[in-house]
């Protein structure tokens, strides 16, 4: 009888440290090589793997595949990129053989993936010519709202009224809106 609790506390416990991105897809990956240094010198880690974050900037589907332009976030210890108003490396491409729904893969949401370099491609934004480092994507993740947001709990001992629904003071003791 111990077993079976066992074995289901220790998965428990072992799938809330499980990362985004499967192992076999980050043992590929080459630590060493930083956003700073791939955006600097993209031939030269070019067949080498990466694990890049950020925030989609745009998606265009064509005949041979679909590109993605990805603004380049730091990622934290669960592989969330963070939120571009902080800090950004620049931007990159990342191609995929398969088409990306747009609805999915739209502007705005965050992504990490395991990628090959493939070089680089210089693209216009706006009126200026700007050099992206490409990768190949092998493996992605496109982050949920509810992954992303941590829940708010508040703190022990804490009386919460769902009937109140307003300032303090704003309506008689004896009064209390319904409750839908």
């Amino acid at each position: 009888m111990r077993s079976p609790v066992l074995v289901a506390a220790v998965f428990l416990l072992l799938s809330g440290c499980a990362h985004v991105i499967s192992q076999e897809s980050r043992a590929l990956v080459d630590p060493a090589i930083t956003f700073s240094s791939l955006r600097a010198a993209p031939d030269a880690h070019a067949g080498k793997y990466v694990l890049l974050g950020g925030v989609i900037a745009g998606v265009q589907n064509e005949k041979d595949g679909s590109r993605l332009e990805v603004v380049q976030t730091p990622l934290d210890s669960d592989d969330l990129p963070e939120e571009t108003s902080h800090s950004s490396g620049g931007r990159f491409l990342a191609l995929s053989p398969s088409f990306l729904d747009p609805m999915v893969y739209k502007q705005g949401r965050r992504v990490t993936l395991v990628g090959q370099v493939q070089g680089k491609r210089d693209l216009p934004i706006d009126q200026v010519q700007y050099t992206y480092p490409v990768v190949l994507i092998r493996e992605i993740h496109v982050w949920k709202k509810s992954e992303i947001e941590t829940p708010y709990y508040p703190p022990p001992g804490y009386y919460y009224d769902p009937f109140w629904w307003g300032p303090p003071y704003a309506y008689p003791w004896w009064y209390r809106r319904p409750y839908w």
